[in-house]
């Protein structure tokens, strides 16, 4: 069976997807043809008063069928061609369809006048829509044969071999013998057959050409991303290195291995190391991101939500004191659930949140976070009576780079990429996330944000 692919084309699947569109495309419009078939039928008969003879008449109802029929067929077999380069495929259909098209309108064009009605232009209007989907020899080839069959039925007319079935009325003389007629009409359908099937097909090779360009385009920039994110693995290694060196020594000095540390010293060095176990984590959360972009992977294990919830509160337990924030967290489960999910990713995820939370609030804002589960899913909400979130911004608030326009004219600092890195996490543990603005904690100036966060849960036995 010829296969029809251009060599591009083979392993490109927009092409096969767009072949599919094209030929349900087709499909709906031969629809459209009938029901002009049939509306042509009536216009002809009683509004313009060109009756048909017997034999046009019958041919026309024939051919109307037939066309009808045959398009349910390619309808209903359609269904069953998938994308790409099978055996059978949509090249295929798209060329049997245009077989069956020329063919019913070759003898549509003949019953109904031949040289002498204008049906005769939905020669070239096939050969533009074949040029967008068949390959270039292939088209070139139905237009050659399509020409030197009505060049010969045009003849054959001519000649008396064929009987001519003319609309009665529509010319005043006939001109199916008008040999002069006959030869600069030839000549021209000729031309414009051709040039149509030229240009058409050089302008859909092109945009497929250049839409697979586009793809090539996308390939090197995931190429480029998975290179920048080996890079920040390797960097954010090496930064980690000598900050558990430092860990390491404030160990050493507050195990008393270097002599006794008074307590207002070994405070302060305790506060240095709880700051470089946090910086630690920070790193390795970051090296856990970049994994997940680069391979896709997650490292499960089983989680407990509260323990995880409050270990992040504890984090920003400083920060909260510094604004005098009120954080509650409460736990309204049924029952005793937990996780199946990569800790360091949702302590990235909630901890982000919660950082934002209190950067938002005013001083004395209140922080609530209410854990509860409902038909196999962990439900955590996270309110605040902060500055909220526009209304006309909440559809844009987890787009990267975004920032809400009370955060940019409020001079608050960010890079608008946390919400984006919660969303990825979240739907990445097949989970969801919403927010709402005002929140159910909003005050007169402060209408605040809830932000609702769904994950699949597993019982305890």
């Amino acid at each position: 069976m010829i296969s029809l692919i251009p060599a591009w084309a083979g392993d490109y699947p927009e092409f096969w997807a767009s072949v599919k569109r094209r030929n349900l495309w087709l499909i709906k419009l031969r629809y459209g043809a009938v029901a002009m078939l049939i509306a042509m039928q009536l216009g002809l008969e009683f509004i313009m008063k060109l009756p048909l003879g017997h034999v046009q008449m019958a041919a026309y109802v024939i051919i109307t069928l037939v066309i009808l029929s045959y398009n349910a067929c390619f309808h209903y077999f359609g269904r069953f061609i998938k994308e790409g380069p099978e055996k059978f495929h949509a090249l295929h259909l798209s060329l049997l369809q245009m077989i069956f098209d020329l063919a019913t309108l070759m003898l549509l064009v003949y019953f109904a006048g031949g040289i002498e009605n204008p049906l005769y232009m939905f020669f070239i209007f096939h050969m533009i829509i074949g040029s967008l989907i068949l390959p270039g020899y292939v088209i070139y080839t139905i237009s050659g044969f399509v020409v030197l069959m009505f060049s010969l039925m045009v003849s054959l007319e001519y000649l008396g071999v064929l009987p001519h079935y003319g609309v009665y009325g529509l010319f005043m003389h006939p001109i199916y013998n008008n040999l002069n007629f006959i030869i600069v009409f030839l000549i021209i359908f000729s031309v414009m057959m051709f040039v149509s099937v030229t240009l058409a097909n050089k302008i859909a090779h092109e945009l497929y050409r250049r839409e697979q360009d586009l793809v090539e385009t996308l390939k090197k920039l995931n190429l480029a991303e998975i290179e920048k994110q080996k890079y920040i693995m390797g960097v954010v290694h090496e930064i980690k290195t000598p900050v558990a060196a430092v860990q390491s020594y404030l160990d050493l000095i507050l195990g008393g291995f270097l002599g006794q540390v008074i307590p207002e010293v070994a405070d302060r060095l305790q506060r240095a190391r709880k700051r470089t176990e946090e910086t630690i984590q920070m790193i390795n959360n970051i090296l856990r991101l970049s994994r997940l972009k680069l391979l896709n992977e997650l490292s499960e294990e089983e989680i407990k939500p509260e323990e995880l919830l409050c270990s992040i509160i504890e984090q920003h337990r400083v920060t909260a004191e510094q604004k005098k924030a009120e954080i509650a967290l409460k736990d309204e489960r049924h029952g005793k659930i937990f996780l199946h999910a990569d800790r360091g990713l949702l302590e990235v995820a909630f901890s982000n949140l919660l950082s934002n939370s209190i950067k938002y609030i005013g001083l004395g804002g209140r922080i609530e976070i209410v854990i509860s589960d409902k038909d196999n899913q962990l439900l955590i909400e996270l309110c605040d009576d902060g500055i909220g979130v526009p209304e006309s911004e909440l559809g844009r608030i987890f787009e990267e780079f975004y920032r809400g326009s009370n955060i940019r004219h409020g001079g608050y600092e960010g890079s608008g990429m946390g919400l984006s890195v919660v969303k990825q996490i979240i739907e990445r543990h097949k989970g969801t996330i919403c927010v709402e603005s005002p929140s159910r904690m909003a005050s007169e100036n402060n209408p605040g944000a809830c932000f609702r966060i769904t994950l699949p849960s597993v019982a305890e036995s």
